[in-house]
């Protein structure tokens, strides 16, 4: 059988189709580009059916994964880090070359294959939540920076619009700004002005126009010395920002929303303690791909980072956090079980315990969250939705004979 090695770059490739014995066929480069690509996915079907041509890539993902696998090609992901091990098999000169990388890949595929992992491509569901929960998690991060960046223009420039409303990037804050973007513009407020404004604006807040006036007034007055009409706009255009990325957000959400009513095993953890919607997406979008590559349990827990490393040798024994791991869903699963521990007795017993033992909450939530996994393992692999009366009666403590 036929290997592939593909050393993939942002403008070029280089290509190396190995034989059984581990001698060249051939060897060419291409262009990234759709006549490049097309070019050689027809070069190699010459060598028969795709599915009996594996390729080796320093990538689980891209342009040039998603083709190979949509033409139906075996992926196999080699780690950069693995690769460069590996590297001195072939000599211990340190000369690096695009077609000499895209031999050694063939080669290490050729002689190892039994030992790597094989890409299985990814429910599309599963891949829309994903992009969705994580362009969500971009536009949340953009949005803290761009309130931090609006709190600290009002600081220098408009105090008293800074502690007006209890959050700065709620609706009502942000049209406060928008029609009264300077001190001088809010001038004229009074108690009365300022409930019709409240009013149109549907707040909802609590407080009285008087008391929010009463607010302004004392609040300590700008020392800028930049003009008034600059200041408007440096405050408007920030508002404006704000504004956007929580319809972003809003947007977002909605479509996660839909996404989730249509996934094919939603319904297996939606009642799972305290998961939300949007932690669930996460924890589809993340942790799903995982589970359709039909790991175990244990392997679940490494990539999710949930389970320790133990390096033992000789005499020496130590057990450390496992920093190689898929941050997105460890995130969401560290994020999960410490929600958790406040609603299901069975998590809250679990946590308490590795806290007794002397764990740090960092480390007592990663246990919670391997037993999680363990959950969900079981649940994906059954194919029976969690039940929290179940799980209950199943780790219920027996009474005391």
């Amino acid at each position: 059988m036929h290997t592939v090695g593909w050393d993939w770059g942002s403008q070029r490739h280089a290509v190396t189709v190995l034989d059984e014995t581990g001698a060249t066929t051939q060897r060419w480069n291409l262009s990234h580009t759709e006549d490049g690509i097309t070019t050689t996915l027809r070069r190699l079907a010459t060598y028969g059916d795709p599915a009996q041509l594996p390729v080796a890539i320093e990538t689980s993902k891209g342009l040039v994964v998603d083709r190979l696998l949509a033409a139906g090609h075996p992926v196999v992901a080699i780690h950069p880090g693995t690769f460069t091990a590996m590297r001195p098999r072939w000599g211990s000169s340190r000369a690096k070359s695009d077609a000499f990388d895209s031999f050694m890949l063939a080669d290490l595929l050729r002689t190892d294959a039994p030992h790597l992992r094989v890409l299985a491509p990814t429910n599309p569901a599963t891949l829309e939540i994903q992009a969705l929960s994580r362009q969500r998690s971009d536009l949340i991060a953009a949005r803290v920076s761009a309130v931090n960046q609006l709190q600290a223009l009002l600081e220098a420039h408009w105090p008293g619009a800074a502690r007006l409303f209890s959050h700065l990037d709620s609706d009502i804050s942000l049209s406060f700004l928008e029609r009264f973007p300077t001190p001088q513009s809010a001038a004229k407020l009074n108690p009365v002005t300022m409930t019709a404004f409240l009013r149109r604006c549907r707040y909802t807040g609590g407080k009285s126009g008087a008391e929010l006036v009463e607010r302004l007034r004392q609040a300590s007055q700008p020392a800028s010395r930049i003009g008034r009409h600059t200041v408007t706009i440096l405050i408007t255009t920030q508002a404006e920002q704000v504004r956007a990325l929580a319809r972003g957000i809003a947007d977002l959400e909605l479509a996660l929303s839909k996404a989730l009513d249509e996934h094919p095993y939603a319904f297996l953890f939606r009642a799972l303690p305290r998961v939300g919607m949007v932690n669930l997406a996460q924890i589809i979008g993340e942790i799903g791909p995982m589970l359709e590559r039909g790991l175990t349990a244990d392997q679940l827990a490494a990539e999710v980072g949930m389970a320790p490393v133990t390096r033992a040798s000789g005499k020496v024994h130590t057990v450390g956090f496992r920093h190689s791991a898929n941050r997105a869903a460890r995130k969401a699963m560290t994020h999960f079980a410490d929600n958790s521990r406040h609603a299901n007795p069975w998590a809250k017993d679990l946590y308490q315990r590795a806290r007794d033992r002397g764990k740090r909450h960092p480390n007592a939530v990663r246990i919670l969250g391997r037993g999680w996994l363990r959950v969900i393992h079981a649940c994906w692999r059954n194919g029976i939705p969690y039940d929290p009366a179940a799980h209950h009666a199943k780790h219920r403590t027996p009474p005391a004979s």
